[in-house]
């Protein structure tokens, strides 16, 4: 009778769900696909109502800490899902949360699975403390990449490597030849008002002389949404590229798709926009505010430009120029697919409660 009750009790799914992030979304997606037949998940989620009605999964404030410990208390397990959970760079208050969950669920006697995570970055010498503490808690690990591998292992923790869950979603056909130019960018520490001068200028060039539109697409609705119309408040998009320009508000990773398979050429500086193009075959470019992105570009083959060093019109124009129009690599792309297969082994023990991850 205990089992039966244990495998009617909802297993707790732990992430950055329901915070307007197309990529958080897409995370989601891919966890629930991987999730063993028969398991009820509970997810943390701040817009409870959107994850709801997109995913019909049940939910629990994740703002809430004693919330979230509540219905903890009510699940047979806990899945860290997806992401760099184990940070600082939010916040150490973000560390201590995921934390505190960490320590109550195995106080509980409940396994903890780290599913498709990154391991930093731990900027504070208390962080990485609190993370080296932590890890030894999880009864099944697996890794999004090999940097956040590696460093586990110097812990003496050991763990599945696999690429970003993402991956693991469907692909779609690219059609985009000819296409619009859609950009997915953010607001980023590396760049100032001058630090934009050298991309907006290389964008408007490369939209003029290819006769390109460009879709500005904000992938984080609270953090990227009327990033063209501030920076045009700031003198930096000239005429030209303003009058080619339009901002395109989408809801979900699928509609995403849909506008990165119809594109010439996808420039992302979100890591899950340049996953997301990668599996609708897109052209793509990459301009990496953290080595995550880098790592990403790298995985998928195509160009990559770090934010943090300084860069000049013309090499940027001609990478973005030799990239318009050609397609990703199908090789790369089953590769990563391929590796973001294996986080389903480390949900395995969900579809047995009681019995420890191997």
């Amino acid at each position: 009778m205990d089992g039966l009750v244990s495998a009617l009790q909802p297993v707790l799914l732990c992430g950055y769900y329901g915070e307007h992030n197309l990529g958080d979304d897409a995370l989601l997606q891919a966890l629930l696909a991987q999730l063993p037949p028969g398991v009820h998940p509970l997810v943390t989620a701040y817009d409870q109502q959107q994850v709801q009605s997109r995913f019909g999964v049940d939910t629990t404030d994740r703002r809430s800490l004693p919330g979230v410990l509540r219905a903890l208390g009510d699940c047979r397990a806990l899945v860290m899902g997806g992401g760099s959970l184990l940070q600082d760079s939010t916040s150490f208050r973000s560390l201590v949360y995921y934390g505190a969950l960490i320590v109550a669920a195995r106080v509980q006697g409940k396994p903890v699975i780290l599913w498709g995570q990154g391991l930093g970055p731990l900027r504070r010498r208390r962080s990485r403390l609190l993370a080296r503490a932590l890890l030894p808690l999880a009864t099944a690990i697996s890794w999004r990449d090999p940097d956040s591998a590696e460093l586990a292992a110097g812990w003496g923790v050991a763990g599945l490597q696999g690429s970003d869950p993402v991956w693991s979603l469907p692909t779609l056909p690219w059609q985009g030849a000819g296409g619009p130019i859609v950009v997915c960018w953010r607001p980023v520490h590396q760049l100032d008002r001058e630090g934009w001068r050298p991309y907006l200028e290389a964008l408007d060039q490369l939209a003029a002389s290819n006769g390109r539109p460009v879709c500005w697409l904000p992938f984080h609705q609270d953090q990227d949404r009327g990033l063209l119309d501030r920076l045009i408040a700031q003198g930096l998009v000239s005429q030209r590229l303003q009058a080619c320009s339009q901002e395109l508000v989408v809801d979900d990773p699928a509609a995403a798709m849909e506008q990165f398979r119809r594109a010439g050429l996808v420039l992302a500086m979100r890591l899950h926009a340049l996953i997301l193009a990668g599996l609708a075959g897109s052209p793509c470019a990459a301009l990496s505010y953290d080595p995550k992105v880098a790592a990403a570009a790298e995985g998928l083959g195509c160009g990559c430009q770090d934010l943090d060093q300084p860069q000049s019109v013309a090499p940027l124009l001609a990478q973005w120029q030799s990239c318009l129009d050609h397609p990703s690599q199908e090789d790369r792309i089953g590769e990563q697919r391929a590796l973001a297969g294996l986080h389903r082994h480390v949900l395995t023990e969900l579809a047995h409660p009681g019995e420890r991850q191997t």
